[in-house]
Parts: structure tokens; C-alpha cells; sequence
């Protein structure tokens, strides 16, 4: 069992937060989190659709510049970005080779047999990779239907673990828990269960998703209003040392526009 595996079957569930860049990983593993993943919004954001198999190249690009930071990284890869099973496991291991731990791979409610069919490819050629299976049956769905007969294909598949997102009513998450093998992930929401109430279900992963990004965008947003209409804007802001220091661009001359 490698040691992000570990994470997800300690005492209290793997609170998996996601970063978007160098400086949003690295001040994550600052505050002693762990293991980190990424957030495909996060990647998108440069210009290009988010679940739309568009940013391969720049979530490999993500991978590489994070893979050997000082935390386990695991790599949201949307669907694999292709519909050829050998193709999604070349990319996995080029995911391992830069140094990720774990993938996620999200059905988009497709093809539960082809979606199978990609885990097993993953873990064919990348056997230490943990895969996060998931499932979009209660986002693009209508909740309950087809999850476990999917989630079983994963597991049988091969799937280290599965991800139900907008997956919130505690009684349907306690209910999935017990019939499932492998850990189960679900994605934390404001409006929903607390982390210690998701842990009393028996959830072992809690992604935060896009969340941080979003509020991080809020917060630029609102700092830019405040200041507009002449107000000082208030909340916590890094210095301009602190989000250098982050950096890995060793001796270079800075400008003063800062």
C-alpha cells in the first residue's frame, strides 16, 4: 500500500485540497496538508472549456511543475482525455514520471464499460498510481440511479477508490459506504455535511474541488470593488515575499512593478 493509499484509511478522512498552481500547492503543504490535488477549472482557466478533454497538455504541464513538491499530488485528468483506453494509460504514466501519486478519471456519465475499461488500462501501466473513480450520476444525473452498478464496474476494474460529487444527503452517503469496498470520495460543500459529519459516515476522501480557486477569484473580485468605492478591503493577504518565496525561479533580477 503506497502512502497515499495510507492517507485514505486513517483515523479521519483525507481532506484533499486543490491547487491550481505552484504557489497555491506549495502554500497548501506550508499549512501541512499533506497530499494535494489540482482542480481541472483551475487549469481551464488559461482560456480553454473545462470537462471537455481540452487541457491535456496543460494539466501535464501542471503535473510537472508540482510532481515534486513537498506533498503527495494527485492529478485531476478529467476523462483521461481520450476515448482510447491504452491512450489514458500512456498519459498515467506520464503522470507517474513527473511524479503524481494518484489520478482522477470522471465518467461524464458515459460508457460505464469504456470508463472500466480506462481504469484498467491506468492500472495496467501505471500498477501504483492510485485511481479515484468517479461518477457524475448525481451532477449530470438524477442521483441514485445506475451509481452502485457503476462504482462496481470501477472497483472490479481496478479503482483504488470512487468519487460521487453532489453526492450531500448523510443517508445516502452512509448507505453507499457500507456497500462499497474500496474508499469512498465525496466533494465537500459549504451547504452540506461537515468534515467531521462526513467522517461519522464513513467517508474516507473529502475533495474540495474548484472551491479554493473560486474563493480565491471572489476574493480578488472584492478586494478590487473595495477599493474602488474607497474602502480599505479586509481578509488575509500573503505578502509579496511570502508568494515569491513560493517560487522556483532561483536568482532572478525582479521588477519593481510588483
Amino acid at each position: 500500500m503506497t502512502t497515499f493509499a495510507e492517507l485514505h484509511r486513517g483515523d479521519e478522512p483525507l481532506l484533499l485540497p486543490n491547487a491550481w498552481d505552484h504557489a497555491s500547492a506549495g502554500a497548501l503543504a506550508a499549512e501541512g496538508f499533506r497530499a494535494v490535488g489540482t482542480t481541472s477549472l483551475g487549469v481551464a482557466a488559461v482560456g480553454l472549456p473545462d470537462g471537455a478533454s481540452a487541457t491535456r497538455d496543460e494539466t501535464l504541464r501542471l503535473a510537472l511543475a508540482l510532481g515534486s513538491g513537498p506533498y503527495l499530488l494527485s492529478v485531476d485528468a478529467e476523462d483521461g482525455y481520450s476515448e482510447d483506453p491504452d491512450e489514458v494509460g500512456e498519459f498515467a504514466r506520464d503522470l507517474v514520471a513527473v511524479g503524481a501519486v494518484g489520478i482522477n478519471l470522471e465518467d461524464g456519465l458515459g460508457s460505464p464499460a469504456l470508463h472500466a475499461a480506462k481504469i484498467a488500462a491506468v492500472k495496467a501501466a501505471a500498477p501504483g498510481l492510485f485511481v479515484n473513480a468517479r461518477t457524475d450520476t448525481y451532477w449530470l444525473g438524477d442521483g441514485e440511479t445506475d451509481t452502485r452498478a457503476r462504482l462496481a464496474a470501477y472497483q472490479q476494474a481496478g479503482a483504488d477508490g470512487v468519487f460521487v460529487p453532489g453526492l450531500t444527503e448523510p443517508h445516502e452517503i452512509a448507505a453507499l459506504v457500507k456497500h462499497l469496498d474500496v474508499p469512498l470520495n465525496v466533494l465537500y460543500t459549504p451547504t452540506g455535511p461537515t468534515l467531521p459529519q462526513l467522517a461519522d459516515l464513513g467517508v474516507r476522501r473529502v475533495s474540495l474541488g474548484s472551491l479554493l480557486y473560486r474563493r480565491a477569484l471572489g476574493a480578488a473580485l472584492e478586494t478590487a470593488k473595495e477599493i474602488r468605492a474607497g474602502r480599505t478591503p479586509r481578509g488575509a493577504v500573503p505578502s509579496y515575499g511570502d508568494v515569491d518565496a513560493l517560487s522556483r525561479r532561483g536568482d532572478v533580477t525582479h521588477s519593481d512593478e510588483r
